[in-house]
């Protein structure tokens, strides 16, 4: 397919944060086909971060869906000036992989000439697939990373690198490096960073077997830096996990607790001076395999061909037999992360927790013991 003429170029991703991390290869691709295109983002308000620096792109528009304290009527007016300006923008392609209304309604209203979407598009109101003048069918069998690329793919609009980088800025590096000189960390020092809370509550490990298994990191002389979303439900839980965490001077010299303490920047910083990522489904771990620190994460519902730790190893990853080949010892091995997983008929199921009750059998039978031997394995000495 030949694009003409195309000085103007959105993505549209309006999704969430470790969603928005995901598509950075599709700005690569961008790049490479059209090297003096102004190419812009349009995501979510709070999901910016994941693009900022990034060279590949001019321009990072932001909605903002927080109307609180906002009329209809007011609430309406901001929407169409914000719709006029994408319009005055004059766009001459637009890519959306959000596949939600809205982001179609967007790309329509756009102007643009160039409409790229996905059969996904399908599901949704009426008539959605015609606001676009391009449509890709998806793969749901692949990495999402990969889902993002086929989309212009389909195209002819490739690249032969499909690494997700995250720019940390200097602020950020420097706040992990004054961290650690005022705790005495030295260069020789293990740093794990554990991360072990999501939004969803039923992707997260027994609070027991996260606080015993941090108990002996720490015991084994590693400094461990411990973080959380500041979320009240994500807090909660970081709190009583930490407070299962038996205390004494010499362990308590190993701990940095940073729960709801950090920004995305700074969770990116301490990943990237870590020897390890511990935790769980989410944002986190995306970002840490962003910056090159090799993830140790445990999967209970999610789909692990979609959601892993991407490395560019699952590349390689095309059929179940692929996966089968990897999989060792109760663990995914994926370049160099590692996702611990149950291989039972009923994972993954995605669903709320086992039977609505927010807790996955699947989650909880991993025990402390596998995840120690799993630990000694993946640090790189």
């Amino acid at each position: 397919m030949n694009f003409r003429d195309l000085n103007k170029i959105l993505v549209i991703k309006l999704r969430q944060l470790g969603d928005v991390l995901l598509t950075v290869p599709v700005f690569r691709a961008l790049r490479e086909h059209f090297p003096h295109a102004h190419i812009a983002a349009l995501v979510n308000s709070g999901t910016e971060g994941m693009l900022a620096g990034n060279p590949l792109l001019d321009e990072i528009i932001v909605l903002n869906r927080k109307n609180r304290g906002v009329g209809k009527l007011q609430k309406w007016r901001n929407e169409l000036t914000f719709l006029r300006d994408i319009r005055r923008s004059r766009f001459d392609l637009t890519v959306d992989l959000s596949s939600g209304d809205r982001a179609a309604i967007m790309s329509f209203l756009s102007g643009a000439r160039y409409r790229i979407g996905t059969d996904l598009c399908r599901v949704g109101f009426w008539g959605k697939p015609h606001l676009y003048t391009h449509l890709a069918t998806n793969d749901g069998s692949r990495h999402i990373v990969l889902q993002n690329l086929n989309v212009v793919g389909q195209f002819s609009i490739t690249t032969d690198n499909a690494r997700v980088d995250f720019f940390i800025p200097p602020a950020a590096l420097g706040f992990v490096n004054d961290l650690f000189c005022q705790r005495c960390f030295r260069d020789s020092d293990i740093i794990i960073h554990v991360h072990p809370t999501s939004a969803w509550l039923f992707k997260c490990w027994r609070d027991e077997a996260m606080a015993e298994l941090i108990h002996w990191l720490l015991d084994q002389g590693i400094k461990v830096i411990l973080t959380s979303a500041p979320n009240v439900k994500e807090l909660s839980k970081a709190k009583a996990i930490v407070s299962a965490i038996p205390s004494s001077a010499a362990l308590d010299a190993n701990l940095i607790n940073l729960c709801g303490q950090t920004d995305v920047d700074q969770l990116a910083a301490i990943s990237g001076a870590a020897r390890l990522f511990f935790g769980v489904d989410s944002m986190p771990m995306h970002l840490a395999a962003a910056v090159g620190t090799p993830v140790l994460a445990l999967f209970g519902p999610s789909i692990l061909h979609r959601w892993a730790p991407w490395s560019e190893a699952m590349l390689q990853i095309t059929s179940d037999s692929d996966y089968q080949r990897v999989y060792r010892n109760g663990a995914y091995h994926l370049g160099i992360h590692t996702v611990i997983q149950r291989d039972w008929e009923c994972v993954p199921c995605r669903r709320d927790g086992c039977d609505g009750s927010k807790r996955s059998r699947c989650l909880e039978d991993i025990t402390v013991e596998e995840v120690k031997k799993m630990i000694l394995k993946t640090i790189p000495s």
